[in-house]
C-alpha cells in the first residue's frame, strides 16, 4: 500500500502539495471507475470534487444506482455503511473513520434493543442516521425528506417506536398527530443553536426567512418560516422570492445555496458558542488531502458481515420503495 497508517482512522501518508488534487482526484476516478458521493456538510472544496451531493435520501438512492466499482464517501461513517449495505459487491471508502455522527452514538443497538423488547407490539421506525446494528432492529427506515409521508400512510392505529432523533419525532408527532414513542436521541450540531442569537439576527434581518431543519428543537421550529430536509431547505431559497435567509442547519449546506442563488444573502445560524457558524466537527475531518488518499490507496474501506447486510438492507428497501410511491 506504500507506507502510511491507519491507526489515525486514515491513511497518514504525506502528500506532495505541488500536486493539483483537483486533477489528480479525477484522474483516479476515471482509472479506478469510482463515483464520490457527498452529504451537503461537506467542506466546499469536496463538494466541488463530488460527482453527487445531496443529503441523506438522495445520496442512498444514488448508492443504490451507481455502476462503479468504488464509491467513496465523503460523509460521516452511518452514511458509509448505508452505501455498503445497498452496494455490497462494490468498495467502499471512508476517507476518515473517526467521521462519526453524535446523533447515531446516542442510540447504541444493544441499549435499544432492550427498549424495543418492552414495547413488542411497536414497529420501528429509525433515522437513516443511526448504525448499520441499529437498522437490523428496525422495520422502516426513514429521512427528514420522507418521514412525514410515510408515518401518515401507516395504519393510525398503529404503535409505533421512532429513533433516534427525538426533535425530528417530535416534529413528526405534531405534523401527523401521533403520539409515537420516542428514544431519547439528538443531533449535537441541531440542538446548539441560540434562540436568543437567532431572535436578533431576525430583528437586525426584518426580510430574512429562516429556514430550519426538522432535527432542531421545538422552541426554533415554532419561529421558523419554513422546515425541511437539507435538500428541501436547498429548494425553497431557490425557488423564493426573498433575498436573505438564515439557515439554522450545518453551515456546509450553505456553499450549495449561494451556488445556486448568487444574487441570495444566506446567513449561518448561530449556536450557543462565541462561533458564527455550526459546523459538524465530525463531518469536518474529511479533507480534499484525505480524499486523495483514500482514493489512491482505496483505504480504509467499510468492511460489514453478509448477514449484518441482510438484515440490515430490508428497511432500506421498504424506505427507498415507499419513496418510489411518494414520488420523493
Amino acid at each position: 500500500m506504500g507506507g502510511g497508517s491507519l491507526e489515525k482512522g486514515f491513511l497518514d501518508i504525506p502528500i506532495d502539495f505541488s500536486l493539483d488534487l483537483f486533477a489528480e482526484i479525477n484522474k483516479l476516478k476515471k482509472e479506478k471507475n469510482a463515483i464520490i458521493l457527498a452529504h451537503y456538510y461537506q467542506d466546499a472544496d469536496i463538494q466541488d470534487i463530488a460527482d453527487y451531493i445531496g443529503d441523506s435520501l438522495g445520496l442512498s438512492q444514488e448508492a443504490a444506482k451507481t455502476n462503479a466499482d468504488i464509491i467513496v464517501f465523503a460523509g460521516v461513517h452511518f452514511m458509509a455503511e448505508t452505501a455498503k449495505i445497498l452496494s455490497p459487491n462494490k468498495k467502499v471508502l471512508l476517507p476518515d473513520l473517526r467521521a462519526g455522527c453524535s446523533l447515531a452514538d446516542s442510540c447504541p443497538a444493544d441499549k435499544f434493543s432492550e427498549f424495543k423488547k418492552l414495547h413488542p407490539d411497536h414497529l420501528v421506525i429509525s433515522y437513516i442516521n443511526c448504525t448499520a446494528d441499529l437498522k437490523t432492529l428496525t422495520d422502516i427506515v426513514c429521512t427528514s425528506t420522507n418521514a412525514v409521508q410515510i408515518v401518515e400512510n401507516l395504519p393510525k392505529d398503529q404503535k409505533i417506536i421512532f429513533a433516534p432523533d427525538k426533535n425530528l419525532g417530535a416534529y413528526i408527532n405534531k405534523k401527523t398527530r401521533r403520539n409515537m414513542l420516542l428514544w431519547d436521541g439528538a443531533c449535537m450540531v441541531h440542538e446548539i443553536f441560540s434562540l436568543e442569537k437567532i431572535v436578533k439576527l431576525k430583528n437586525q434581518h426584518p426580510g430574512a426567512l429562516l429556514l430550519a431543519h426538522p432535527e432542531c428543537e421545538a422552541n426554533l421550529l415554532e419561529i421558523a418560516d419554513y422546515i425541511c430536509s437539507t435538500t428541501g431547505i436547498l429548494n425553497y431559497a431557490t425557488k423564493s422570492d426573498a433575498k436573505e435567509f438564515i439557515v439554522a442547519t450545518e453551515a456546509g449546506i450553505i456553499h450549495q445555496m449561494q451556488l445556486k442563488n448568487p444574487g441570495k444573502t444566506f446567513i449561518p445560524a448561530p449556536p450557543n458558542n462565541s462561533c458564527a457558524c455550526n459546523d459538524c466537527p465530525h463531518m469536518k475531518l474529511n479533507t480534499l488531502e484525505k480524499l486523495y488518499n483514500c482514493l489512491k490507496y482505496e483505504q480504509p474501506e467499510i468492511i460489514l458481515s453478509a448477514d449484518l447486510i441482510e438484515k440490515a438492507k430490508k428497511p432500506i428497501i421498504r424506505m427507498l420503495d415507499l419513496s418510489k410511491q411518494f414520488g420523493l
